[in-house]
């Protein structure tokens, strides 16, 4: 039996009773932020919800009121996925059309539904760390042939571990947030020998898919591969900007920082693994070379979400869709990268965050960042208007968007609202 709420949800929605994903959220008569779900047009204020004693008895949910209460999910994201998805099921079972304890009670659903045009998204988590990955083969064989040739395009190392490197915390942003172009040192002409100082000139998006630490682990202790994913408290979609020049003088020897760290954008949304599951599927094969036993995996770790990036070019009216690429594409699996990022004994903690890295499919049309579909600015991208971009001016707006089901026959579908921000010119020369 198909579960349906009493809450109107269009066809196309994003978010289903099916789906329950976890925010944070302010509203303006109600400016202290707070923990609440989403279904169709509506955001769930489930401190509210707590408040009227329908999450009580929930085993290991101790103090729901104060939990939902927190401007933050870290409280609940430690409690573990037991907790996780029996709190799901519930507010599941509050929001089905044959529930008539808050169907029924105008006064309370006064209280407790929203709509998403009036509230104010913050980012859901205190995010104590984050790590960027660079686990899609295409784009990695992409940016190899850029820079080292098709004989070298991997670097050695690749196809035995998911790469990775520390990215910045202070700087992840929640979707909306402006992004200011950064200033950095990078080299005037590729024959130049030395740098000069000014705004970046070839700004870049990255489509990527972010992770969010759950329950975390001991210093000392690793995660194994088989228990990662409850580990993984849930999925949002994220585009970590980047500045091609800046970080094409820097990254010898140790890679990305300046060209990164100015800002990460995330939708404020996250999409739990449970909401995830009917969508899981084999990812890319991993027989050649096959991966060292902590990192192998026996069931299917990849999810088919389709992944869209659109831009809107200051000049223009509307967005336009520049790529089309999808999560399945994807060839180290979240959990790998996890698993692989505590086998040193590295402590994890909830609200820490890992993201994929960009991801690419095999075709042009499906390339997650202006430097591979423009080839790294060798063709221009043209809008229906006429105007051509290589890689972003100020006042450009990016939009992505991600969709799991879109073409199933489940019947319903499961969104992450949008990740987007808008270029504003840098401060200094």
């Amino acid at each position: 039996m198909t579960l349906e709420s009493f809450v109107s949800v269009s066809n196309n929605s994003d978010f289903p009773i099916q789906n329950i994903p976890f925010g944070i959220f302010s509203t303006s008569d109600k400016p202290t932020p707070r923990v609440g779900t989403a279904i169709g047009d509506k955001a769930v204020d489930l401190s509210e919800v707590a408040k009227a004693g329908l999450l009580d008895g929930i085993q290991g949910l101790n103090d729901p009121v104060k939990i939902f209460s927190e401007s933050s999910l870290n409280t609940f994201m430690s409690l573990g996925r037991p907790v996780w998805r029996a709190t799901r099921l519930a507010i599941q079972d509050i929001l089905s059309k044959d529930n008539a304890k808050l169907r029924d009670n105008s006064e309370l659903l006064q209280k407790v539904l929203v709509p998403l045009t009036e509230v104010k998204m913050h980012l859901p988590a205190r995010i104590g760390d984050y790590t960027d990955f660079y686990c899609s083969r295409e784009h990695a064989t992409n940016v190899g042939i850029m820079f080292r040739g098709k004989d070298n395009a991997l670097q050695p190392n690749w196809l035995h571990i998911p790469v990775g490197y520390h990215g910045r915390a202070s700087s992840v942003v929640v979707s909306g947030t402006d992004i200011r172009r950064p200033a950095g040192q990078k080299l005037p002409a590729k024959d130049a020998k030395a740098p000069v100082f000014g705004p970046s000139g070839r700004l870049d998006i990255e489509l990527e898919v972010g992770w969010f630490v759950g329950k975390g682990n001991n210093l000392g202790e690793k995660i194994d591969i088989n228990d990662a994913q409850d580990h993984i408290f849930g999925l949002v979609l994220v585009n970590d900007w980047s500045a091609r020049d800046i970080q094409a003088w820097e990254y010898v020897p140790l890679g990305p920082f300046l060209g990164k760290s100015f800002g990460t954008s995330i939708s404020p949304w996250i999409v739990t693994m449970d909401a995830l599951e009917p969508f899981l599927v084999s990812g890319p094969v991993q027989a050649s070379p096959e991966p060292l036993p902590y990192l192998q995996e026996n069931k299917p770790s990849a999810y088919d979400i389709n992944l869209e990036v659109q831009i809107k070019p200051a000049e223009s009216s509307k967005f336009e869709t520049v790529t089309v690429s999808n999560l399945k594409h994807m060839y180290w699996s979240v959990t790998q990268q996890l698993a692989h990022h505590t086998v040193n004994g590295c402590n994890m903690r909830s609200g820490d965050m890992g993201a994929t890295g960009t991801i690419s499919g095999p075709e042009k049309g499906s390339y997650g960042s202006l430097l591979e579909i423009t080839w790294s600015g060798r063709d221009k991208i043209t809008f229906e208007d006429g105007v051509e971009r290589t890689f972003l001016q100020d006042g450009d707006e990016v939009k992505i968007t991600g969709k799991a089901g879109k073409d199933s026959s489940l019947g319903y579908s499961i969104g992450f609202g949008e990740c987007s921000g808008k270029i504003l010119p840098c401060l200094y020369q």
